[in-house]
C-alpha cells in the first residue's frame, strides 16, 4: 500500500435542504458531499499541492464509453503531451480495496489506457504502473513530468 499525507486545505462547504454540498474547484462548482466525494476532494490535493501535478491536466469525474456503457471516471491526469498518464479511483472512506476494485478501474483502462492506475479509500492507496500487459506495484505515486 502507498502512504498518502493529505495537506491541510480550506475546503468550502454549504448545507441546502439538510444536504451537504463541497466547492469542487476543478469543476468549479458544487457537488454533493458523500463519503467518496471527500476522498476524492482531498486526493485532488494531494496530486496539486504535494506532487506538484499543474491543475490544468487533471480531469474529474468525466464520462468514458466502455462498448454501449457510460461510465464516468474519478481523476485522470494527462502528461505534458496532454495524453492520459494517471488514473484514480476513489472509493468511500472503509470501502475495502479489493479485486473487484481494481477490475473497475482497469475496464476503464481498456477506454482511456494510462501507464498508471491508483485506487484508494482515503486511508489506504494502491498505485501500479502498466508494463506491457502486466501490473507492477508501486511504492510511491510518481512526480509529475
Amino acid at each position: 500500500m502507498l502512504r498518502i499525507d493529505y495537506p491541510e486545505h480550506p475546503f468550502r462547504f454549504k448545507k441546502t435542504d439538510e444536504k451537504e454540498f463541497i466547492f469542487d474547484e476543478f469543476r468549479k462548482s458544487w457537488v454533493r458531499l458523500t463519503p467518496e466525494e471527500w476522498v476524492r476532494q482531498n486526493f485532488l490535493q494531494y496530486l496539486l499541492k504535494v506532487k506538484q501535478y499543474p491543475a490544468s491536466l487533471i480531469a474529474v469525474e468525466k464520462e468514458l464509453r466502455l462498448g454501449e456503457l457510460k461510465k464516468r471516471f474519478d481523476i485522470l491526469v494527462y502528461n505534458q503531451q496532454h495524453k492520459p498518464w494517471l488514473m484514480v479511483e476513489c472509493k468511500a472512506i472503509g470501502v475495502p480495496l479489493e479485486e473487484s476494485v481494481l477490475m473497475q478501474v482497469l475496464r476503464y483502462n481498456i477506454a482511456v489506457p494510462v501507464d498508471y492506475l491508483v485506487i484508494t479509500n482515503g486511508d489506504y492507496c494502491a498505485g501500479f504502473v502498466k508494463s506491457g500487459i502486466e501490473l507492477q506495484p508501486i511504492d510511491v505515486i510518481p512526480d509529475f513530468g
